[in-house]
Order: structure tokens, then sequence, then C-alpha cells
């Protein structure tokens, strides 16, 4: 009872090198996973090209080259959505044919969209009597709908510039077409 037993020391060696193999499991797992977050941000930073180079030079150019460019460039796009959707039908071989268009405008100027919205009614009035007169095989083509895209900027230039002496429009931009 007070005399050590072979048998019990061979136990306290055994466990100590299970712990120390506990641990250096961990300390791998651990080490393996630090290592593949470390590679898998590396491998992000290097093909998103943040590790490119010295960027405070970079910055510096292009902040330069933002301000000389400003004067030359036009301003951001701003985009006016139309809603609610276009929605006219016309006959085309004796049958009802349906046509709604979801359509939006650009311009560069946030007095434009002010103007858009004031004479809404008059726009949409004249888009619904275009609309109405085209024929089924004209839409049918790309070359059908571009030109109803180029009749439709010119009708909302002409209603602004009649309205407000200016046209500010650039495009119109159908963003879903759909016929019957």
């Amino acid at each position: 009872m007070a005399i050590d037993d072979p048998e019990d020391d061979k136990e306290g060696e055994t466990e100590k090198p299970k712990k120390k193999g506990k641990l250096l499991k961990i300390i791998l797992i651990v080490f393996s996973i630090l290592l593949l977050l470390g590679g898998s941000i590396g491998a992000t930073l290097y093909f998103t090209g943040a590790l490119s180079g010295d960027h405070s030079d970079d910055t510096a150019s292009n902040e330069k080259q933002d301000k000389g460019s400003k004067k030359k460039s036009k301003s951001a796009p701003i985009y006016y959505a139309f809603d609610p959707p276009f929605v006219v039908n016309f006959v085309e071989n004796n049958q009802i044919r349906y046509l709604q268009i979801t359509m939006e405008v650009m311009t560069r100027e946030e007095q434009v969209v002010e103007d858009l919205k004031t004479h809404m009614p008059v726009i949409r009035n004249n888009l619904v009597l275009m609309f109405s007169g085209q024929t089924y095989d004209t839409l049918s083509t790309a070359a059908g709908k571009q030109k109803l895209r180029d009749e439709a900027l010119a009708e909302i230039q002409q209603v602004l510039k009649d309205q407000t002496g200016k046209t500010g429009v650039e495009a119109v931009y159908f963003t879903s077409f759909v016929m019957q």
C-alpha cells in the first residue's frame, strides 16, 4: 500500500505521453487551420489585385486624373423608372395583341428627373399612343424594338423641350418587353 507498485508507475508513464500526444494534435490542428486561413486570405488579396504594389502613388495619381477629368467628363448617370409599366393593345390580323413595356430613362441632371415627374401625364399619354400604333411584325425584330426605343426617346425629349426648354434625357431603356 505504501510500497510503490511497478504497475502504478507504468500507468503514470502511459498517461503523460497520451496528454502530450493530445496536446500536440491540438496544436497541429490549430496551426493547420491558421495556415489555411492565412493562405486563403493571401490568395484572395493576390487575385483581387490588393497585393499588386504600392497604392499610395496610384491613389494620388487617380485623384489628380479624376479632378482633371471631372471638368471634361460628364457627371454620373441617373436612371428614372417609369412606373407603372406601359400596357397597350393593338389589333393585328383581326387578333387583339397586348404589349407591356417597363421602361427607364437616363439623364445626368437631378432637375431633369423632377421635370419628368412634373410632366409625366403628357409623356405617358404620348408614349401610350405611340406604343398602341405599332405592329406585331415590327416589334418582333430587334431592329423594330430599337426603332421604338429611338422614337420613345425622341418623344420624351420633345415633351421636355416643349415644357422646359431643354431635352435632358440621353437614353431610353426597355427593362421588360412582353408581347402576346
